[in-house]
Parts: C-alpha cells; sequence; structure tokens
C-alpha cells in the first residue's frame, strides 16, 4: 500500500514539475500566478500522499500551512491586478 502511494506522490510530483515550465516561460503574469497555484496544489498532494505512505501525522501540518501560502499568494496577487497600477497605497 505504502509503495503505492510513495509511486503516485512521485507521479504528481512529475507532473507539477513539468507545470514549472509555464512559470518559467508563461507570456503573463496571471499564467505564472496560475501555475504557481499549480504548484502549490500539487505540493500538497504530495506531501498529504507521503504523510499517508510514512504514517507520519507531522507532514500533515505542513501540508496545510503550504495550501494556506498558496492561498495568501493568490490573495495578494489578485488584490495587486486590481489596484491602479501606480504603486500607491490607497489613502496616501
Amino acid at each position: 500500500m505504502a509503495e503505492g502511494l510513495l509511486g503516485a506522490a512521485l507521479f504528481v510530483l512529475a507532473m507539477v514539475a513539468i507545470g514549472l515550465a509555464r512559470v518559467l516561460r508563461g507570456p503573463t503574469d496571471a499564467d505564472r500566478v496560475m501555475a504557481v497555484q499549480l504548484l502549490g496544489t500539487g505540493g500538497v498532494a504530495v506531501l498529504l500522499l507521503v504523510a499517508a505512505a510514512t504514517a507520519t501525522p507531522a507532514v500533515v501540518d505542513v501540508a496545510l500551512v503550504v495550501a494556506l501560502v498558496a492561498v495568501f499568494a493568490s490573495a495578494a496577487f489578485a488584490a495587486g491586478a486590481a489596484g491602479d497600477g501606480d504603486g500607491a497605497v490607497e489613502g496616501e
């Protein structure tokens, strides 16, 4: 059972590595952010599969932190994209 989970984790990790190409050569910032979201989601999946395969509950906590960081990164990009682009903080 553990070998199957580790094999699935390796497969997901390989697919995420292929998605890294979009981060490096994405034509727009939105493409790059979506690819980074893929990296975060794939990273969480790999961590959860490894946690289940090795029966290490601490890895689940790391996966939750990675998921939160991915959400905050996405929200920060959306907030930056919605701004007027002059770099000034509202109210200054």
